[in-house]
């Protein structure tokens, strides 16, 4: 794959709702002009909008925007597979709902490709050839460069592998997973079956909803432009549990001299099949935050 990506992705899910447009693209072009070349998005993104079953494209059309003149700086992302409206094929990975959203995607973007094309989860009741083909007809329309999955199991994984194999079928090139160091379920099986077929790992949630940037104490309140606070059916619920595993991972943070923020991303980077992480912020300070991090020894 000829495709070199910085550390941190820039996931727009809050763009819409909170993020509004002028502030997304400000957003987005301070992310350029300071060294992060991926963009991540999805059909149903529209922030804090969203619900099952919204239209969704709010990201992408202001990505679209964003972009203009500064297409080929970028290396896009999107996604495809969740429901986005009433009808039966309105979701899914079935042929004609893949080839009929990538050409919506690309209206929105404003682009005539992207870079790389999520299956965006398992689609259950299509079948999985089917779907795996039309990603491959969608690389040879010249309207991706490259496929990938997100929310795959390592069963689900070894089976798009192997129908790939047997069809001589392009391989999907990235996963995207949720995992942080309070989601480590992923380690067991699906970060070696990944780095054994040299598939990158490109995770999101990697801090858990604001959850490893320090910024929840016990007994304190919650902040209120936390996600907490914002949108708590997107977070784990502070109990005393949760207390306790933050507690234990900012110990293994000062035994490294690093805060907690820090751990938390190179931590995640130093997994061998791990390339990028996807976050999402609402400002340029928090992503200036997150580049500061990265860059200390």
């Amino acid at each position: 794959m000829d495709i070199r990506v910085s550390p941190l992705c820039l996931g727009t899910m809050t763009f819409g709702t909170p993020v509004v447009e002028a502030d997304a693209i400000r957003l987005t072009h301070w992310a350029l002009d300071h060294g992060v070349n991926f963009l991540d998005t999805a059909n149903m993104y529209e922030g804090y909008s969203r619900y099952v079953g919204s239209p969704g494209g709010v990201a992408e059309k202001i990505l679209g925007k964003a972009l203009k003149g500064k297409r080929d700086q970028v290396v896009l992302a999107t996604k495809v597979g969740m429901k986005i409206g009433p009808g039966d094929d309105d979701q899914g990975l079935s042929r004609n709902h893949v080839l009929r959203e990538i050409d919506r995607s690309l209206t929105r973007l404003e682009c005539e490709y992207v870079d790389i094309y999520y299956m965006h989860k398992a689609d259950l009741s299509t079948p999985l050839a089917e779907s795996v083909q039309a990603f491959n007809e969608i690389i040879d329309a010249g309207k991706a460069r490259y496929w990938a999955i997100s929310n795959f199991t390592a069963e689900q994984i070894i089976n798009v592998l192997k129908i790939c194999d047997e069809n001589g079928w392009r391989r999907p090139v990235a996963l995207q997973p949720a995992y942080s160091l309070l989601k480590r379920d992923i380690e067991s099986e699906i970060l070696p079956l990944c780095q054994r077929e040299q598939i990158a790992v490109l995770p999101y949630q990697v801090l858990q909803g604001g959850l490893l940037t320090d910024k929840y104490q016990r007994g304190q309140a919650v902040p209120g432009d936390s996600r907490q606070a914002e949108k708590p059916e997107w977070t784990m619920a502070l109990t005393s549990e949760l207390f306790d595993k933050l507690e234990k991972i900012q110990a293994d943070a000062s035994k490294l001299d690093r805060t907690l923020l820090e751990h938390a991303l190179k931590s995640l980077l130093e997994q061998p099949a791990i390339v990028s992480l996807v976050v999402g912020v609402k400002n340029t300070s928090q992503l200036e935050t997150l580049i500061a991090a990265l860059l200390l020894p």
